[in-house]
């Protein structure tokens, strides 16, 4: 089986990436794409208040903090719809996409590469803003990330 792994954001970039994948891989029949998000890890805001909170402190935290992931939770069933409907009307069957949320991610990048490893993907597809060169060597990028620590798969980066 092929296995195929598409981070997506529901930025434009991804979903061109999207379409890219599901234009290139249609009709493989042993193919299987799992669609990822990333969801940053809790802001500080929401845990580093300087010191140690009582136990009142930390239950209401915890149900603000619950609050939020929820909500990010939610975002992400219009990014997941978007990008399987652009799969389906390349071909892709319903039967061969899956999708999973990471929630606990303090590194993007590195979950994306962590994803690629422990479920056996062949191929990474994601998408990328076109930067300038210098906004990319000031705010470094997820993709250059991805391209250098990399190794041993095959990376398509669609911009």
């Amino acid at each position: 089986m092929r296995k195929l792994l598409i981070a997506v954001d529901g930025s434009e970039g991804s979903l061109r990436a999207v379409d890219y994948a599901g234009h290139q891989f249609s009709g493989i029949e042993d193919l299987r794409i799992t669609l990822l998000h990333v969801l940053p890890y809790v802001p500080t805001s929401f845990w580093d208040d300087g010191h140690i909170l009582t136990k009142e402190e930390r239950q209401v935290r915890r149900e603000v903090v619950d609050i939020w992931l929820r909500n990010q939770q939610l975002k992400l069933e219009p990014i997941f719809r978007s990008a399987m409907e652009a799969l389906l009307k390349r071909g892709i069957r319903d039967e061969q996409i899956e999708t999973k949320g990471v929630s606990d991610s303090t590194d993007v990048a590195d979950s994306i590469l962590e994803e690629l490893a422990d479920g056996g993907y062949q191929t990474l597809v994601i998408g990328r803003w076109g930067l300038s060169p210098a906004k990319r060597l000031l705010m470094g990028s997820v993709t250059s990330k991805i391209i250098n620590h990399g190794t041993g798969k095959a990376i398509c980066i669609v911009e």
